[in-house]
């Protein structure tokens, strides 16, 4: 892992890197602008558990260590220089599974231009080519559609709902389950997606 972690990846204006503590001013200006927009996808911690949301400090150490540990990839989006969002490849498994899972979220003021699709096909690619998995998954709430048309867009099939599934916005909540496999995918993800914006 040490040797494709940290990494930057980009195409375009559309940028993945590594999330950063001096990140923190710019993360939470983008989060605050966004709040109604963002928390309805939220997660959440179940109450009575005894745990509490982790501070940005605190979020940034945790995923810098399971970065080093191989177990998730934490990045910022960026566009045009400007950071606009968050993706996670999250839950890496190696072995015989050799499978993540990817999470994100975008400032409403860039959504609809291309970004989210272009940094999630970024980031298979990465997974597929430079780590060497073979499946990547993505669970979406049946209500975010906005999710859902990115999802498509690239081609991931649907596989089914697993049922509360994650806790989100203060409840459990169902989710749609969409994944991809490095074979459905031999020409990559990005060229795919590059040739699905061509012919529209």
């Amino acid at each position: 892992m040490s040797s494709v972690w940290p990494v930057v990846l980009n195409d375009g204006p559309v940028t993945l890197r590594p999330l950063r503590q001096r990140d923190a001013t710019a993360w939470r200006a983008v989060r605050l602008r966004n709040v109604a927009w963002l928390q309805p996808w939220e997660a959440t911690v179940p109450a009575g558990v005894g745990e509490v949301a982790p501070s940005f400090g605190v979020m940034v150490r945790r995923l810098r260590l399971e970065a080093r540990e191989g177990r998730a990839l934490p990045f910022v989006i960026e566009y045009e220089g400007q950071l606009v969002g968050q993706l996670t490849v999250g839950g890496i498994g190696w072995g015989s599974l050799r499978a993540g899972h990817v999470g994100y979220w975008i400032d409403s003021a860039v959504a609809g231009r291309g970004i989210m699709p272009t940094a999630v096909a970024l980031a298979v690619d990465h997974c597929f080519r430079e780590l060497g998995l073979h499946r990547i998954e993505v669970a979406i709430r049946p209500e975010n559609l906005r999710s859902q048309r990115v999802i498509a867009k690239l081609g991931f099939r649907f596989e089914g709902t697993r049922e509360r599934f994650l806790h989100i916005d203060g409840d459990w909540r169902d989710h749609l389950i969409y994944a991809l496999t490095a074979e459905e995918v031999p020409e990559g993800l990005l060229a795919r997606w590059h040739a699905t914006r061509t012919s529209a």
